[in-house]
């Protein structure tokens, strides 16, 4: 890996869901780094079928939270007070959904590195100083 491809991944790692857990280690696969996912923790064919079957799933449940969001925008009373507090918890409800969807579509990902795709995982989360998702066995 070369040094800039090696900035480049502790960048990513970094940046990736600020508006979520600031310490938690995702691989956002509905974004628009799956060719660095899939060359940094060189995926096998079976694995890229599976991930690109998630990003569709993953794509459908973030649209559907996102017209959520619009609708919510939209349509919520927002002239008191404590209408802006509502319209806050449901916004701030429909944000930590769309972390949440996107954080188990990663851990899927996740569950089925091989030991050493697990490692690379591990070592990057480290050195971006963020903690790796915790996968169930």
């Amino acid at each position: 890996m070369t040094r800039f491809n090696h900035i480049f991944l502790l960048l990513v790692f970094g940046l990736l869901f600020v508006t979520g857990s600031a310490q938690e280690c995702t691989l956002d696969i509905g974004g628009k780094n799956t060719e660095t996912i899939i060359k940094i923790f060189q995926l096998n064919e079976e694995q890229i079928g599976k991930m690109e079957m998630w990003q569709g799933e993953l794509d459908i449940k973030t649209k559907d939270i996102e017209d959520q969001i619009r609708q919510l925008m939209e349509k919520h009373p927002q002239k008191t007070p404590e209408d802006l507090t509502l319209f806050a918890k449901k916004y701030d409800a429909l944000k930590d959904q769309m972390v949440n969807t996107s954080k188990a579509y990663d851990t899927k990902l996740i569950a089925i590195f091989n030991e050493r795709q697990y490692q690379r995982y591990v070592d990057l989360c480290i050195e971006a100083l963020r903690t790796p998702i915790v996968v169930p066995e």
